[in-house]
This record gives C-alpha cells, structure tokens and sequence, in this order.
C-alpha cells in the first residue's frame, strides 16, 4: 500500500514539473514574441520631429513650433558639421529634424518646404525630353513623363526618404524604395539608394545642374537662414 502511494506521489510530482516547465517555455516563447514586435516596431517608428520654423531661429540654432503648440530650440553645430541641414530654412518653413534624446541638438534638419513640389531629370532614352516625380501634401506623389511608373505615397521616416511605386508589368505589387539624402536646396535634389545616386533639378533648370546661388545681400539676409 504504501508503495503504491509513494507511486501515486512520485506522478504527480513529475506532472507537476512538466507543467511548471511548459507554462516556462510557453512564457519564454511570448516574451521573445513580444520583443520581434517591439523590434519591427522601432524600425518602422519614425523619430522625426515635425514642426514651423519660427522667428527664434539663427545661423546655428533652430526654432520650430510643432503641431501641438509647443516650442523646441535645437543647437545646429553637430548636424552642420556633418553637412546634414538639407534646404537651408527661413520663417514659417516646414522643417523635419532628427534630434539627441534630449532635443537640444539636431542630428538631421530636412526643408519640407524645399523638397516639396517638382523634380525632373534628363530622359536618359531622350535628352530633349525631362521624366521625375511631384511630391504634394499629405503624401500624395505623382510621376513626371513616366508611363512605366506609377508613384502611390512618399513619406519621411528617420530622416529618409520612403517612396512607395508600381512599376509596369508588375501587377498591383507596390515596390517600396527607401532613400538617403546627398542634397537638397532650391533647385537641386540629390538621393542615395544603395551604390545608385539619383540627380533632380527644378522643371526649366535641369540644365544648370550646378544650382542657383542664394542671394545673401543685406536685402535678403533676414528672410534666409543657412
């Protein structure tokens, strides 16, 4: 008898310790599920900071008022150093910033206000001819001289440049580039993708490929700031 219950014991016992070790592993398995997702979270969170560019603003600092009302400073000497203010800013530009985890220096500083609108490029089957893209508000993107790309949305996500297209021949599939800046100002906008440099000039201005000055005379200092 006594034999017997030590039996009985000795099962339940073991039960006991399967189970303990499978609602181990079954935590073990959601918490390493948990952190896949955080993980492709953070890479598709994007950090920008979006705001107006106010009045505050000087050669190294610049002042934006964001969405919500509130005001943020940034020191502008890291991201100048690194030749990373793409489009220069004045007062009441869009501006998208990348910034420390304090906010009080800038990483990235992109002009939205200067990217936005047309971009061509020499057709490289058609010199005569220009093919590109207009980026507009609220995402929206359409093709220029391109009948064999049909652009659907751009967005910026970490300081690049994420453009979302479908190509001929390709279906409904939407084939989703992401690309660094070079450079950016008035009349020019250069691109990264992988080892492939993409160069844009304004539509009139593909042929001055060098750009416009900026006028800095005294009449003109106030109302731009580099």
């Amino acid at each position: 008898m006594k034999k017997h219950l030590l039996l009985l014991l000795t099962a339940a016992l073991l039960l006991t310790i399967a189970s303990c070790g499978g609602k181990q592993q079954s935590s073990t398995q959601q918490t390493e599920g948990s952190e896949w997702v955080d993980a492709a979270d953070n890479i598709n969170r994007d950090s920008t900071i979006y705001g107006n560019c106010t009045e505050g603003s000087a050669m190294h600092t610049l002042q934006i008022v964001q969405d919500n009302g509130d005001t943020l400073s940034f020191n502008l000497m890291v991201a100048q150093e690194e030749d990373r203010v793409y489009g220069g800013f004045r007062v009441g530009d869009r501006m998208a910033v990348l910034a420390s985890r304090d906010h009080t220096y800038a990483t990235m500083v992109l002009n939205l206000s200067t990217l936005m609108g047309d971009w061509v490029t020499p057709n490289p089957l058609d010199g005569s001819s220009v093919m590109g893209f207009s980026l507009r508000e609220g995402g929206v993107m359409e093709s220029i001289n391109q009948s064999s790309v049909i652009y659907k949305t751009w967005r910026l996500i970490n300081g690049q440049l994420e453009i979302v297209s479908i190509r001929e021949g390709g279906g409904d599939f939407e084939e989703v580039e992401t690309f660094r800046f070079k450079q950016l100002t008035t009349n020019e906008l250069t691109i990264i993708n992988g080892d492939e440099l993409f160069e844009y000039t304004r539509p009139g201005q593909e042929d001055d490929l060098n750009g416009i000055e900026i006028d800095e005379s005294e009449d003109n200092i106030d109302d731009m700031l580099i």
